[in-house]
């Protein structure tokens, strides 16, 4: 409904009432409804997986249309996102959030900062996705109520143009609510455990789950060693688990992201089941470190499997893990992935060891010789040094063409005296364009950073800390942090106001009326702000 049709409507509704509901004004209602568009975390969920379903179309017509995201782990970081690139670009298009299970882990946990091991509480990832919406929602308000406050000036003066201009906005209105790719890891147990988790993510008002195919209880962050994954029957099992709780909910449109740790992690803890030559169990024992044995020196708890005729016993660690040949990782990836798409999955995520466009490329080529329409999730990750990944791919490529290389070291190309030299101009112009690059020539629909934020706060406030405890004192907090935030139109210089101050004072005139003691009077500090 219109601004105008929520007013009519209220009104209609109050004059039923004998007089009873005189005191509810029908215009400070239909403000309140618009400022609150969206009821529960399953209308997020619902409106969140059609511009994700929209945008994955476009991406199909167009690469170009990449999608973006940044990881966040508190609800103020992913509303300060969206109210930046909104203040920026002047939409939300194709941008979303990412809700890193690294972050939960290490900055979530009432255990602690933890490693990325599916260690912290689980509960705490839905309650994340229900913290970021509920500040999303907030941006909306607080947006909005400006422009309701701009349009009551716009009326006391009788600027009935400006006044037209301002409703205008509001029946434009693009909400902060975007979608969110929300992190489950491997499932935080079996598949039963991981669709009860699932449907508590998609309440929450997730629309896409990112889930991955290592052995819960052994799990490890994607960059580390001493990674195990499961069989892809058992990898399905937990993929369908997360198709029937969106289904269940009613998000029919709700996206299932598989990733595959297949590249970097050499080992297993389980033999698959095979019914049959060529099936999917036997394809993955196809990739397992095995030597040829005589059955009769077999030794009690050995494995035997039967290949091409031979019987083959599968390397054994001291862990009880079984290793898979080195130089599999790639056909791994790949039969991962395909499989992936073939039972349910919407897109995929490969965690690489470095950003490598053609290395992405190699692998997407042949997983779409199978599945024409197959689109990456990508990790854009801090884990990588991409300075001297890059630098080192532009020294590479030069001498392969022939190029002078011999006034570089390439083993120390992160040295600063390289900063000012034509490789790494060229490699910076590479970094750059990774995203749009990737996205054309290695089928990534979305580019995203794991941990922005986790850096960005240690650093600016490193900074902070060396100048406010040195020399620079209190200047070093006005110089850096407060003058900036003013001159470049930071919203969250009026902390007050970000903090939903204005809005309750909206609240207490419309409950109250002129007996409201309302905070932004004369005396409130923030008008020193403008």
């Amino acid at each position: 409904m219109s601004y105008q049709d929520h007013i009519n409507q209220t009104n209609a509704l109050i004059q039923k009432q004998n007089g009873t509901w005189d005191g509810i004004d029908s215009e400070a209602v239909a403000r309140m409804r618009l400022q609150n568009r969206f009821h529960t975390g399953l209308d997020i969920a619902k409106y969140a997986a059609k511009i994700m379903r929209e945008d994955m179309a476009a991406y199909d017509a167009d690469p170009a249309n990449y999608t973006q995201s940044l990881g966040c782990w508190h609800g103020f970081i992913g509303q300060q996102k969206m109210i930046s690139i909104k203040k920026h670009f002047g939409n939300t298009k194709r941008r979303y959030l990412y809700l890193s299970g690294w972050m939960v882990a290490a900055l979530r946990s009432e255990f602690g900062p933890l490693p990325d091991q599916s260690m912290h509480e689980k509960t705490s990832v839905p309650a994340l996705i229900e913290e970021l919406y509920t500040f999303l929602r907030q941006a909306d308000a607080r947006e909005l109520g400006g422009l309701f406050r701009d349009i009551d000036a716009a009326r006391d003066s009788g600027d009935m143009v400006t006044e037209k201009r301002l409703l205008n906005e509001v029946e434009n209105h693009q909400t902060h609510v975007v979608p969110i790719i929300a992190d489950i890891d491997a499932g935080f147990g079996n598949a039963e455990a991981t669709y009860l988790l699932a449907k508590k993510m998609i309440e929450a008002g997730a629309c896409a789950l990112q889930i991955e195919n290592q052995v819960s209880d052994e799990k490890q962050c994607g960059h580390q060693d001493g990674k195990v994954t499961v069989p892809h029957e058992d990898f399905l099992a937990k993929v369908r688990a997360c198709r029937y709780a969106f289904l269940e909910l009613g998000v029919e449109d709700g996206i299932i992201v598989t990733r595959t740790d297949s590249l970097g992690a050499g080992l297993t803890k389980q033999i698959a089941v095979s019914n049959e030559p060529g099936d999917l169990g036997d394809q993955y024992n196809s990739f397992l470190d095995c030597e040829e044995i005589n059955p009769a020196t077999a030794q009690n708890g050995d494995v035997i499997l039967n290949r091409d005729g031979k019987m083959m016993r599968p390397k054994r660690l001291p862990s009880n893990l079984f290793q898979f040949r080195e130089g599999t990782g790639e056909d791994r990836c790949v039969l991962d992935c395909i499989t992936s798409l073939q039972h349910g999955a919407d897109l995929l995520w490969i965690e690489t060891e470095k950003p490598h466009v053609e290395q992405i490329a190699g692998m997407v080529d042949r997983i779409r010789e199978v599945m024409p329409n197959a689109k990456l999730v990508y990790n854009n990750s801090p884990s990588f040094n991409w300075t001297l990944n890059f630098r080192q791919q532009v020294y590479d490529a030069w001498a392969a063409e022939g190029k002078d290389v011999s006034a570089y070291d390439r083993a120390n190309l992160m040295s600063v005296e390289y900063d000012a030299t034509e490789l790494a101009a060229d490699a910076d112009e590479r970094i750059r364009t990774f995203q749009a690059d990737g996205a054309k020539r290695a089928g990534i629909f979305h580019h995203l950073i794991t941990l922005p934020t986790y850096h960005t706060a240690a650093l600016s406030t490193d900074n902070l800390a060396k100048e406010y405890f040195g020399e620079q004192g209190m200047l070093g907090y006005v110089l850096n942090v407060q003058r900036e935030e003013i001159r470049q139109g930071i919203a969250c210089v009026k902390h007050q106001n970000m903090a939903g101050s204005d809005i309750g004072d909206d609240h207490k005139e419309y409950f109250a009326g002129d007996a409201a003691l309302k905070a932004g009077g004369e005396d409130n500090t923030m008008n020193q702000f403008g």
